[in-house]
């Protein structure tokens, strides 16, 4: 088969996506040592990592726009040569106060490529779902990466090395998509950008019930997988008692999972419908989440990671069902902006989860996830057995 232009952009999209999501993987295997050197409790690192993804979920909104102005190819360069910079200056950070800053930072640059590069995606390809679920490869393909490599360099020399391991992955990435991609052609090139930021248009957007419902979804999952996505390493070192290695590699097996999840989601999603495969996904991950407080053998650990990866895949169906609500002219915003909703609404899944572990206990915590991803199955099992249109 001859390569195509259109293979081109999704392999270097997902390179792109892999960056981004690479930095802000390596933290997690590393949250032991950097507690221990900032002398900071579960909840104050995971206020700092709420941060980051909090920062993560607002740019998403306004890297829409900017790519209707400018065009997608600009923005996402900007968005990986950041992410590599600000990994580097997360890894000097001096005081914890500074690392707070740092990683809002690398959120914000960071949170500048999935909407746009999903948005380009839409212009190149007809199968959305399977091309949002190649893309969305690049997180879990990360954080297979991402953790093993992280945990090795900062078991052995510090975790400060671990986070500037971005910069490396960084630049060669940043240098492939500026001289394979070819520039694109903005939406809205002459619409002055505060003319799209009108509350009334926004609330246009949000308001219409299937894209409400998407979102309230969304919130949902997202806050379960941000609260895995920070403390599951931790989850292990504490309440499974496992070494910060071991807990590496458990966390990267629930990685090779999501990379393996994301690509069958987002072909069922476009054969089946995107309610099945994003019901269908909750499900194991309220199953696997379960499993991971009460089980204790490694065969059932192992099949509870399986799961909770599986819960954790459900972005490749959610993504397209929100882009099926929009027209052409509308994806660039409208897609940047629901993003914006629940990533912002999602990353509070860090700090809520240390601070359920912090006053309860980390099975507890982990049982409320669980409980969550249950209400989002219920939700899309009733909206379908009543035939209720969201």
């Amino acid at each position: 088969m001859r390569w195509q232009y259109r293979t081109t952009v999704l392999v270097l999209c997902l390179l792109a996506f892999f960056v981004t999501y690479f930095a802000r993987m390596a933290i997690s295997p590393v949250i032991p040592f950097i507690i221990a050197e900032f002398d900071v409790s579960n909840t104050r690192i995971g206020l700092a990592l709420t941060g980051m993804w909090l920062a993560y979920g607002l740019s998403q909104f306004p890297s829409g726009v900017l790519s209707d102005r400018y065009g997608e190819k600009q923005i996402i360069l900007v968005a990986v040569g950041g992410t590599a910079i600000a990994s580097l200056l997360l890894a000097f950070a001096p005081v914890f106060a500074v690392f707070v800053v740092v990683a809002f930072l690398l959120g914000s640059v960071a949170g500048l490529h999935y909407s746009v590069a999903t948005t380009l995606l839409s212009r190149t390809y007809d199968e959305l779902g399977r091309a949002v679920g190649i893309h969305s490869m690049g997180a879990p393909i990360a954080g297979l990466v991402a953790p093993v490599a992280s945990a090795w360099v900062g078991v052995r020399y510090g975790w400060r090395p671990a986070l500037a391991l971005a910069l490396v992955v960084g630049l060669p990435v940043f240098v492939l998509f500026a001289w394979r991609i070819n520039p694109t052609e903005p939406r809205r090139p002459e619409q002055p950008m505060r003319d799209r930021f009108e509350l009334t248009v926004l609330f246009d957007l949000v308001s219409r019930p299937a894209v409400a419902f998407t979102l309230v979804i969304a919130m949902l999952g997202t806050f379960v997988v941000q609260g895995l996505l920070t403390f599951l390493p931790t989850f292990f070192v504490d309440y499974h008692r496992y070494s910060a290695t071991l807990a590496g590699t458990a966390f990267s097996a629930f990685f090779v999972v999501r990379t393996v999840g994301q690509l069958l989601l987002g072909e069922l999603s476009d054969r089946y419908g995107r309610d099945l495969a994003i019901a269908g996904s909750m499900f194991a991950g309220a199953i696997g989440l379960l499993g991971l407080v009460v089980g204790q053998a490694p065969v059932t650990l192992g099949v509870a990671v399986v799961l909770a990866g599986l819960g954790s895949s459900f972005f490749a169906a959610i993504d397209p069902r929100f882009l099926d609500q929009f027209g052409t002219s509308e994806r660039g915003a409208g897609f940047g902006l629901v993003r914006t909703c629940y990533t912002v609404v999602g990353s509070a899944g860090s700090v809520g989860v240390g601070l359920f572990a912090d006053l309860f206990s980390w099975g507890t915590a982990f049982l409320i996830l669980a409980g969550l991803f249950s209400v989002t199955f219920l939700a899309l099992a009733v909206n379908w057995l009543f035939d209720l249109g969201y």
